[in-house]
C-alpha cells in the first residue's frame, strides 16, 4: 500500500503546486490601491489657457519623489518644473513652465500608496484645442515584469513560511507535545522560519525596485535600500526580521530544554512557551496589518487588530494542518500521532475557522461595501473563490473527523487487546520461572562463562550490525501494520487534500492582498466619472453593430461598439461580443482602433479590458477632432482564425 501512495502524494503536490503557481503568473502587476479621483485640469479638458500647474487628488494618502508626476507635451518633451508639493493628505501639484503653446498635453505618475502597493497612470488635457501627440495616454505597468513576478513570489513564501512557522509550533504545543522529539516535525518547523527569513530578505532587497523602475540592477543599488529603510514597508519589513531573532530562539527552546523536560516540567514551560509564542507570532502578523490594506482606508484601528486574529487563525490551521501531514507520512514507525493528538488539533482548527469567519466577515464588509462589489470588482471575484475554497476545506475536513473518530475506536480496540495478551505473557512466564529454577541456575553460569567470553572480541561488529537489521526490520514491520490500518489511510488521504486546498487558498490570498479593494475602486469609478465629465454639451452616445464572420469553428457572431459621449476628447467605450443565437459570448482577443481618413489621422488604437463575459471597456479614449471617424474592431476566435470590421460613426 506505501509503494503506491507515495508517487500518488508526489503527483498530488506538483499539482497543487502548480495551481498556486499559475493563480500567481495570472495576477499580473499589482492593482492600484490608491486611485486618482481627481485633477485639475480635469481628465480629457480643453482649457482656453495653459494652467500654472497640474493638480492631482488620490483616493488615499502616497508617497512620492521628484520624479513621481511627469507632464509632457504633444512631442514628448517634459513641461513640469521641479518635483511635486502636497497641498493635502491626499492631493499633490506640480508647477508647469510658463507659456505652453496649444496642444494636448499627457500626464503621468507613479507613486506608492499607504498600502505599500505602486500606482501608475496617465490621462490627458488640451490647450486651445486638441491636438495630436506622440505620448501615449495608456497606464504604465506598476509593479510587473519580472522583478514585479518575483516579488508575488516572495510574498506567497512570506505567508507559507509564516503559517509553518506558528502552525507548526502551536501543532506541538497544543496537540502533540511529544512532536517536539520527532526529527521529521522539527524540520518542519525551521524550514518555515527559514522560509519566512529568506523571503523578508528578499522582499527588502527587491522593493526599491519594484516600487520604482523595475530594473534588476536597481535590487543592488545601496542607495536605495536606504531608502526603502525609511518607508513604512521598509520599516515592517525589518521589524519582521528582529522578530524572526526572537522566532529562533522560541524554536531553540521548543526543541531543546521541553522536548528534554520530563511531562509535569514539561507542564510548566508550555505556559511559558505558549504566552512567549503567541507575543512573536502576533508581532509577526502585525508587520503586515501595520503596513498594507489594514493600515488605511475605514476603521483602520479596528481592522488592524483584527487582522492581526485573522493571519493568526489562518496560520494555526494550515499551518498545524501541514505539521498533521507530515506526521502522518513522514513520522517514525515507533512514535506514530496518536489519536488524542489529531482529536485535539480538530478542536483547535474548529476554533480557527470561526475566527476566520468572524474577522473574514467584518473584512469582507470593510474591504467591499456593497454586495454588487462581490460581482463588479476584481477584488470581490477573488473574494468568492476564497470563500468557496474555505467551504471546500471545511467539507473535506468534515470527513477528516469521521476518520479520526473511527482511527480512536480502533485505537482503543488495539490497546484492550494488547493488554490481554500482556497478560496473558506474564502469566505463561510466571509458570515457566516457577518450574525451572533448579536447572536455570546451573545452566545460567556455565553459559555466560563459555560464550561469552568466546564471542566477546571477534562479534561485537556482528551483533551491532544484526541489531541494526533487527531494529530496521522492527521500524519497517511497525510501518506496515501502522499503514495497514484503513481508517489512518483514509485520514492520510483527506489530510493530503485538506493542504492541497490550502495550498491553492494561500494562493488566492496572497493575489487578493494585491488586488485594489472593491470599495476602493468603486469610489474612486464614482468620482473619476464625476471629475471628467464633459465640459461641453455631449453629442450622445453612439452604437455600432457589426457582424462578423472568422471562418473557424464558432466564429460567426456580432459584436457590438459603444462609444460615450461621442465628442471630442475622453470618451468611454464599450465593446459587446454575442454569439448567433445572441448570448454573451468570450473570444481570445479584440482590438479597437479608430481612424479619420479626411485629416489623415489614425489609426488610434484602443485595447479595451475584459469585464466580465463577452464584455470589453475602455476608459478616456481620446478622440483629438471632430469629423466622421472609422471605427474598425478586430476579432480573433483561434490562435489563426481572426477578422477585422468596421463602421462609420459621427463624432460632434
Amino acid at each position: 500500500m506505501t509503494q503506491t501512495t507515495a508517487p500518488r502524494v508526489r503527483t498530488l503536490v506538483l499539482l497543487f503546486l502548480a495551481a498556486a503557481c499559475a493563480l500567481l503568473a495570472g495576477a499580473g502587476p499589482a492593482s492600484a490601491h490608491a486611485a486618482l479621483t481627481g485633477s485639475d485640469p480635469r481628465q480629457g479638458a480643453v482649457v482656453d489657457r495653459a494652467p500654472a500647474q497640474v493638480s492631482l487628488t488620490f483616493s488615499e494618502s502616497v508617497s512620492m519623489d521628484d520624479d513621481s508626476v511627469r507632464v509632457l507635451d504633444p512631442k514628448g518633451k517634459r513641461v513640469d518644473d521641479g518635483g511635486p508639493t502636497g497641498t493635502g493628505g491626499t492631493t499633490y501639484a506640480v508647477k508647469l513652465h510658463a507659456g505652453l503653446p496649444d496642444g494636448t498635453y499627457t500626464v503621468t505618475y507613479q507613486v506608492v500608496s499607504a498600502d505599500s502597493h505602486p500606482v501608475a497612470g496617465a490621462y490627458t488635457f488640451s490647450v486651445g484645442a486638441p491636438s495630436e501627440t506622440s505620448v501615449s495616454a495608456t497606464a504604465q505597468a506598476a509593479g510587473g515584469g519580472f522583478i514585479g513576478g518575483l516579488y508575488g513570489v516572495g510574498r506567497y513564501v512570506s505567508y507559507a513560511g509564516f503559517a509553518v512557522l506558528v502552525g507548526g509550533a502551536a501543532f506541538v504545543l497544543a496537540c502533540w507535545p511529544r512532536g517536539a522529539g520527532v526529527r521529521v516535525v522539527q524540520r518542519f518547523v525551521v524550514s518555515g522560519w527559514l522560509a519566512l527569513t529568506a523571503a523578508t530578505l528578499l522582499l527588502l532587497l527587491l522593493r526599491g525596485s519594484y516600487t520604482g523602475s523595475g530594473k534588476v540592477a536597481d535590487v543592488f543599488d545601496l542607495g536605495l535600500l536606504g531608502e526603502v529603510l525609511q518607508t513604512k514597508t521598509g520599516a515592517a519589513l525589518v521589524s519582521r526580521l528582529l522578530l524572526l531573532a526572537a522566532a529562533a530562539l522560541f524554536v531553540a527552546v521548543l526543541f531543546g530544554a521541553y522536548d528534554k523536560r520530563e511531562d509535569e516540567e514539561r507542564r510548566d514551560l508550555t505556559f511559558g512557551l505558549a504566552v512567549g509564542g503567541t507575543v512573536v507570532a502576533a508581532g509577526l502578523a502585525a508587520t503586515w496589518a501595520m503596513s498594507e490594506h489594514a493600515s488605511v482606508g475605514l476603521q483602520a484601528g479596528l481592522a488592524m487588530p483584527v487582522d492581526v486574529v485573522h493571519l493568526i487563525a489562518v496560520a494555526t490551521w494550515f499551518g498545524g494542518l501541514a505539521a498533521l501531514l507530515v506526521a502522518l507520512y513522514r513520522g517514525p514507525a515507533d512514535t506514530p500521532i496518536p489519536t488524542d493528538a489529531v482529536r485535539r488539533f480538530s478542536a483547535v482548527a474548529f476554533g480557527s475557522v470561526v475566527a476566520l469567519v468572524v474577522t473574514g466577515t467584518y473584512q469582507s464588509w470593510r474591504q467591499l461595501g456593497s454586495w454588487t462589489a462581490f460581482t463588479d470588482t476584481r477584488y470581490g471575484q477573488l473574494l468568492l473563490a476564497k470563500i468557496a475554497l474555505v467551504a471546500v476545506l471545511v467539507g473535506i475536513a468534515y470527513f477528516s473527523r469521521r476518520w479520526t473518530a473511527r482511527l480512536a475506536d480502533t485505537a482503543a480496540v488495539v490497546v484492550r487487546q494488547r493488554g490481554k495478551a500482556r497478560g496473558e505473557r506474564e502469566k505463561a512466564g510466571a509458570k515457566a520461572s516457577g518450574g525451572s529454577k533448579g536447572s536455570g541456575n546451573a545452566k545460567g553460569t556455565g553459559a555466560s562463562k563459555g560464550s561469552g567470553n568466546a564471542k566477546g572480541s571477534g562479534g561485537s561488529p556482528r551483533a551491532a550490525q544484526l541489531a541494526r537489521q533487527r531494529a530496521a526490520v522492527d521500524a519497517a514491520r511497525q510501518k506496515r501494520q501502522r499503514d495497514a490500518d484503513p481508517h489512518r489511510f483514509a485520514l492520510r488521504r483527506s489530510v493530503l487534500a485538506e493542504a492541497g486546498v490550502a495550498v491553492v487558498l494561500l494562493a488566492v490570498t496572497t493575489v487578493l492582498t494585491q488586488t485594489e479593494p472593491g470599495r476602493t475602486q468603486e469610489e474612486a469609478t464614482a468620482a473619476g466619472a464625476s471629475s471628467t465629465a464633459p465640459s461641453t454639451p455631449s453629442t450622445g452616445a453612439v452604437t455600432l453593430d457589426m457582424p462578423f464572420d472568422t471562418g473557424g469553428q464558432d466564429g460567426k457572431g456580432l459584436v457590438r461598439v459603444e462609444l460615450d459621449p461621442a465628442r471630442v476628447g475622453a470618451n468611454d467605450l464599450h465593446l459587446y461580443v454575442e454569439g448567433p443565437d445572441g448570448t454573451a459570448v468570450d473570444v481570445p482577443e479584440v482590438k479597437v482602433a479608430l481612424t479619420q481618413e479626411a485629416k489623415d489621422i489614425g489609426p488610434l488604437p484602443v485595447a479595451p479590458d475584459h469585464i466580465t463575459t463577452g464584455h470589453w471597456s475602455a476608459s478616456g479614449v481620446q478622440i483629438p477632432v471632430a469629423g466622421d471617424w472609422e471605427v474598425a474592431v478586430t476579432v480573433r476566435t483561434s490562435d489563426i482564425d481572426q477578422v477585422t470590421v468596421s463602421k462609420n460613426a459621427q463624432i460632434g
